[in-house]
């Protein structure tokens, strides 16, 4: 009788151990499976998305090229460089979420290269980022490879609505158009600043905002009011997981301003 219970135990007992040695393997095996499939995703993103210096021209309208980018307003080559900035909060730029993080955080980028300047001019007002307020910047040899830098002002974040884009456009272009640069180079920074955005909708307008710019400047040069037009390129520079969608906006305005 002993027997035979001892055996019933040690029966249950090893039922019960390979019962709970399949869970933890199941268990191990689900967990290894995730990792692997969150690998193999992140591999996919990687190898799909745009290698930073990216170029790609989009079209033409009026005689005015317009190109997408993937690069840092810091590292950019151009006659002059326009970045946005919104009125200061404390560490705006430097605090992710919900600013990108600092290696793919355009505005942080700028901000290094010249020392801290970008976050001094705002902190203390001396760039206060009201809606299209502008500040050009000599860059010094060393900091960024933009001859030129434009700031120009977005307002409080709380006011911000996307189609307000399209002024800041107007601003750049007449800005590029009046220091006779023939191309320049447009940074939008909302994401960098921490701001929730529709890539292609701000793209579109940006690039809108520029054509009606330069329509506006073409009619003076016909009524003799104005010096020939000198802007023949706008490059709009993205992140590389947003080069897609400022490609669209950009195409999307295009086609309609060709109608």
């Amino acid at each position: 009788m002993a027997k035979a219970v001892a055996k019933a135990v040690a029966r249950a007992v090893a039922r019960a151990v390979a019962r709970a040695v399949a869970r933890a393997v199941a268990r191990a095996m689900a967990k290894a499976l995730i990792i692997l499939a969150t690998l193999w995703m992140s591999a996919s993103c990687a190898e799909t998305l745009p290698p930073v210096g990216t170029t790609e021209s989009i079209g033409a309208v009026d005689g005015l090229r317009v190109e997408a980018a993937v690069q840092s307003p810091s590292a950019q080559d151009t006659p002059l460089q326009v970045i946005c900035l919104f009125e200061y909060s404390e560490n705006d730029i430097y605090t992710s979420p919900p600013a990108l993080p600092k290696a793919s955080n355009g505005l942080v980028h700028v901000d290094v290269a010249f020392h801290g300047l970008l976050t001094t001019l705002r902190k203390t007002n001396k760039f206060e980022g009201k809606f299209l307020e502008t500040l050009l910047i000599k860059p010094a040899e060393g900091t960024i490879p933009a001859k030129q830098l434009l700031f120009i002002g977005l307002g409080s974040r709380s006011d911000f609505k996307p189609e307000m884009m399209r002024l800041v456009g107007v601003t750049g272009m007449r800005e590029a158009l009046r220091l006779k640069c023939t191309s320049y180079s447009h940074a939008s920074d909302l994401k960098d600043a921490g701001l929730d955005s529709p890539t292609a909708d701000i793209a579109g307008y940006v690039v809108q905002g520029a054509i009606d710019a330069l329509r506006t400047q073409s009619y003076l040069v016909t009524q003799n009011a104005s010096e020939p037009l000198t802007v023949q390129k706008i490059t709009l520079l993205a992140g590389q997981q947003y080069f897609e969608d400022s490609k669209k906006g950009i195409k999307k305005v295009l086609v309609s301003q060709k109608k």
